[in-house]
């Protein structure tokens, strides 16, 4: 299918403002919408929060009467049924639009394909997959999520340029500068979930919340009230303290388990944690499947080499984002992953480098596991 360099800036623009989602729209999809008619925006809009109004409605509600005739540029496949709003592309049928073009299908079973051939059985020319790469790229948890069953999985390490985490004593603070710490930050506030491991927990008491006020998030209005994430932890016997910070309202606290005191279980249910008993012990493909169960689309696992190792091996890991501070720290610190496994050069696990830049005084360094 051909498209023209005005269709590709309009989609372009509408991936812009999708964009403006990424802190706020979980467990939704961020979407941008741009209506044109005679090569003048005269309408646009994105999703900015579950339960509010659609990209598309929005972009129609601004442009009121202008919409008939015009062609609406979308990031991702107009709804067709009705969820915790009425369907978009109804709307856009009502409105009289002439064009529909979508950057790419909505992976939603319960949408896939239905609202474009909604529109078209109302006469509307109706083209798809322009930018698609772009607008998979900003859902990367939301398309698998629907597609696989499994959030999109990231894990944050910072090391030193000789790859440590930790002093051989555990002491970690601060490996990384502030530029790198409010850059994980951010990296908090688009995820569903933060996932730890019990040993974390033990050693470094932390919170695991966004701690950046809502105007340094780009999109998120200073007056609007921070969405926070999940906090997930690991604990296979129970161990957590009661008083773990991570734990402190108005969290929204998981533990998974397998066994452990029965009472403690039910004072921490009684606060509201949710516990989740694996039988047989922590599965990493069973906790993610729970999670994705629960719409847990993007998941930032913060933990020491043992977890990280076990994630990585497990195949749950979709990206690594390594932040690198430009000291060494010397060979008795401690590493960045558990991988017992890997004794020959052949038993390496390859990355496929997708990013590097710099931020402050660091870099960061954005991986994916090469197969």
């Amino acid at each position: 299918m051909s498209f023209s360099s005005e269709d590709h800036r309009f989609m372009a623009r509408a991936l812009q403002l999708a964009r403006r989602g990424l802190y706020t729209t979980d467990p939704n999809p961020r979407v941008g919408c741009v209506l044109v008619r005679e090569g003048e925006i005269v309408g646009e809009g994105w999703h900015r929060r579950a339960g509010e109004p659609h990209a598309e409605r929005i972009a129609l509600q601004a442009a009121g009467a202008r919409a008939q005739g015009a062609t609406a540029y979308v990031t991702l496949e107009p709804c067709s049924h009705h969820g915790r709003t009425p369907p978009c592309a109804d709307a856009l049928v009502e409105a009289g639009v002439a064009r529909v073009v979508a950057a790419s299908v909505d992976p939603n079973p319960m949408v896939s394909g239905r609202g474009l051939a909604r529109l078209r059985a109302a006469g509307i020319q109706v083209e798809s997959g322009l930018l698609e790469a772009a607008a998979r790229q900003l859902n990367p948890g939301f398309f698998k999520r629907m597609s696989e069953g499994r959030p999109w999985v990231r894990i944050k390490l910072a090391m030193s340029l000789d790859g440590r985490t930790a002093m051989a004593d555990g002491e970690s603070r601060w490996i990384t500068g502030d530029a790198a710490r409010r850059d994980v930050h951010r990296l908090r506030a688009r995820s569903s979930a933060i996932v730890t491991g019990i040993g974390t927990v033990l050693a470094d008491d932390p919170s695991l919340n966004v701690r950046l006020p809502p105007e340094a998030l780009p999109g998120v209005d200073a007056a609007a009230s921070l969405r926070q994430p999940a906090r997930v932890v690991l604990d296979s016997g129970l161990r957590i303290p009661e008083d773990a910070k991570l734990l402190s309202p108005p969290a929204d606290a998981w533990v998974f388990h397998s066994h452990g005191d029965s009472e403690k279980a039910k004072r921490l249910a009684d606060r509201g944690v949710r516990l989740v008993r694996l039988e047989g012990g922590i599965d990493l493909p069973r906790v993610m499947g729970a999670l994705a169960e629960a719409e847990v689309n993007e998941v930032l696992i913060e933990a020491g080499p043992t977890l990280a190792g076990a994630a990585l091996a497990g195949g749950v890991v979709d990206e690594l984002i390594f932040y690198m501070a430009p000291h060494l720290m010397g060979h008795r610190a401690r590493g960045l992953f558990h991988l017992p496994e890997i004794e020959r050069m052949a038993d390496r696990v390859p990355l496929r480098i997708e990013d590097v830049r710099a931020v402050g005084a660091d870099w960061r360094i954005t991986a994916r596991p090469a197969s």
